[in-house]
């Protein structure tokens, strides 16, 4: 697993963390239990994130190993004649200074996620219609193929599409969500709705 980001993390950043919000993470449970934990973990963001920074409420997914936060921005402003160039080079320096403005903050609590919920945070912004990541996480799946499987990752490979057969697997998976994003929204909604079922269901 590699993962870049705006600071370092060490044990000892986390150390004075309240037990409890250990104990919550780990149990998955908070102090109003038919919440789900994809409500909780938003819930959390939304609070601890300072106001002022994003101009609506920030993008927040998450899955087993990263949590990712994507804000918006105010579109700088620049002349009506401005051109299409002037307009981009104003949002990259719109997003450079967010980024470096809010480095401290973010790294603080990156840490605090990264401690009560047992996962990455990877922040972005988006500007003028222009979407940037700050850090990123990579995860290793292994799967096992068969050959008509392989034979598609190596004529990707051999055609200049991809490097390599992983490289060649995650292209796959771009294509895929590019041209289903419809089906897999349905599919999200679906599992969302049985997370809400089975955090009210006797036990939860």
């Amino acid at each position: 697993m590699s993962t870049q980001n705006d600071g370092p993390t060490g044990p000892d950043d986390t150390a004075s963390t309240a037990s409890s919000d250990e104990d919550e993470a780990r149990k998955g449970t908070g102090p109003d239990e038919e919440t789900s934990p994809r409500d909780r973990l938003r819930g959390w963001f939304t609070g601890r994130l300072p106001a002022g920074w994003f101009i609506a409420a920030p993008v927040i997914e998450a899955d087993r190993e990263e949590i990712t936060v994507i804000g918006s921005l105010p579109d700088p402003e620049v002349g009506a004649d401005a051109s299409e160039a002037e307009r981009a080079a104003a949002a990259e320096g719109r997003i450079r200074r967010f980024r470096e403005e809010t480095r401290a903050r973010r790294v603080e609590i990156a840490r605090e996620a990264e401690h009560r919920f047992r996962r990455k945070v990877s922040w972005g912004v988006t500007c003028a219609g222009r979407t940037e990541m700050f850090t990123t996480l990579s995860v290793p799946v292994m799967t096992r193929l068969r050959q008509p499987e392989r034979r598609v990752l190596d004529t990707l490979v051999e055609g200049g599409v991809a490097r390599s057969r992983s490289d060649a697997l995650a292209w796959c998976v771009r294509l895929v969500g590019q041209h289903e994003d419809s089906w897999l929204a349905e599919m999200r909604t679906a599992l969302r709705r049985v997370e809400e079922v089975r955090s009210e269901g006797p036990g939860s």
